[in-house]
């Protein structure tokens, strides 16, 4: 008899939930995870993230609209090693919550290494290098990704550094090159641009954050440089090295010029973080491949999350391990993901669901376009949060959502219902009918669906 039902090898955002759940469902469940439980999202990317965040929100609130309030502030000033120490007191606490939650649903924590030398079988080897071996029913892979290097440019952890290494800086550079604007390099970008650090970001595509709708990159991209960043779109690094100060890149874009900054974040994506031991099929980029039950080309072994390829998101990530768990124990036919939000937490925020402007436009699609500006929202100018739109695409046949995007103040929390909306096939008719509270942000919402008809009352 196996030792487990399931053995989970990863313990982040795929690899706990989808633990949890097959406790929840009475299953004998264990997992591995050599770092900490909660994986790289709680403990090194989204939760301590947000928290830096958010310390750069308010300095930067208190430092240029504290009068906007009536309020004189004199002497403002920061500790750098406080701003940095609260986002880890947050995910330590999160952390170890986790841990609980195991306890709770009757999971083992296996501290270590995990390799599968066969089907069925997982070898952990501890810190001290003792190796345990445990049997499986079933094996669920959610090992998830590291930050991928740029050619010849390697990571070195002081001038050259990926996200991990930005998010615990011991000093505050005085200058930064971010190479990368998708949401990690615009987050940090935005970051350190708050606390006073010379910001440039190089970008080879034309926008920033280049898969969202293009007229919300443009207006992040006018709001992010009207902050201070410097920001470089369209441009390639032709060449990158470090110097006894620092880096020196050499880009070529609307002109050739060479930067040269303290520090540089390389944020150009993400590469597989693969178990060791038995060879799985694996697609041309190195992403596990699986079946739509999330079961890889081995029998018995299921992979989920950012292991098994795009989008790298922890939403996604846990929605998928689920989905595979609850295909290999409670008899449910396991779905893709199809529908799911994406996010950006700078300020203003931005998230998306659906179809962009541009998808719909490229696959023939006729839709309607509905915006409406926060300037024209009253609650947005009583809280000071005017900048942004809410913007709808919705099908010009049916009236349906296909898509939702907004840039401005609390975007990603009023995203989830425009993901509601597209997941039920819901019309502009049905936001309409439906009664938000006043005075709310949210009322962009139904304005904006009002406005996909040319009828938005306030604007």
């Amino acid at each position: 008899m196996a030792d487990y039902d399931l053995i989970v090898v990863g313990g982040g955002p795929a690899g706990y939930v989808g633990a949890i759940r097959a406790g929840q469902l009475g299953k004998k469940v264990a997992v591995v995870e050599m770092d900490r439980a909660g994986g790289t999202c709680l403990n090194w990317g989204c939760i301590p993230t947000k928290s830096l965040l958010k310390n750069a929100e308010v300095y930067q609130l208190i430092k240029h609209h504290a009068g906007d309030f009536g309020l004189k502030v004199e002497g403002l000033s920061y500790e750098w090693d406080k701003v940095i120490g609260r986002s880890r007191k947050v995910a330590d606490r999160l952390a170890g919550g986790i841990e609980m939650l195991f306890k709770k649903n009757k999971v083992d924590y296996l501290r270590g290494e995990a390799s599968i030398p066969k089907a069925g079988i997982v070898e952990v080897t501890a810190k001290d290098g003792q190796k345990s071996e445990h049997k499986a029913a079933k094996i669920l892979l959610a090992t998830g990704v590291v930050s991928r290097e740029m050619p010849g440019f390697p990571f070195n952890g002081e001038t050259v550094i990926g996200s991990r290494q930005a998010m615990v800086l011991p000093k505050q550079p005085k200058d930064i090159i971010i190479i990368g604007a998708g949401a990690i390099g615009i987050e940090f970008a935005y970051f350190f641009n708050a606390f006073g650090t010379r910001v440039t970001v190089v970008e080879m595509m034309p926008n920033i954050l280049p898969v969202e709708d293009t007229e919300v990159s443009q207006t992040l991209e006018k709001s992010l440089s009207k902050q201070g960043i410097q920001i470089l779109t369209g441009t390639k690094v032709e060449k990158a090295e470090t110097t006894k100060g620092g880096v020196r890149l050499s880009v070529s874009g609307k002109a050739a010029e060479t930067l040269e900054a303290e520090i540089a974040l390389v944020a150009i994506g993400v590469s597989p973080l693969l178990p060791k031991g038995l060879a799985l099929e694996k697609d041309a980029k190195g992403y596990l491949k699986t079946n739509d039950a999330y079961e890889t080309s081995v029998k018995g072994i299921y992979a989920a999350g950012d292991i098994v390829g795009p989008p790298w998101l922890a939403h996604v990530a846990s929605y998928e391990a689920v989905q595979a768990v609850e295909g290999m124990f409670a008899g449910a036919k396991p779905k893709k993901v199809s529908i799911f939000p994406g996010c950006t937490y700078c300020q203003p925020q931005v998230a998306s669901v659906g179809l962009t402007e541009r998808a719909a436009k490229e696959k023939g699609i006729a839709v309607k376009i509905g915006k409406f500006p926060f300037m024209a929202s009253g609650k947005a100018l009583a809280v000071g949060e005017s900048e942004g739109f809410v913007k709808l695409i919705v099908g010009e046949k049916h009236g349906e959502v296909l898509g939702a995007h907004i840039i401005g103040a609390d975007a990603t929390e009023m995203i989830a219902e425009l993901g509601l909306a597209i997941q039920m096939e819901a019309t502009y008719e049905e936001i309409t009918a439906t009664i938000h509270a006043h005075p709310t942000l949210s009322e962009a919402v139904h304005e904006a669906a009002h406005a996909t008809q040319g009828h938005a009352i306030h604007f």
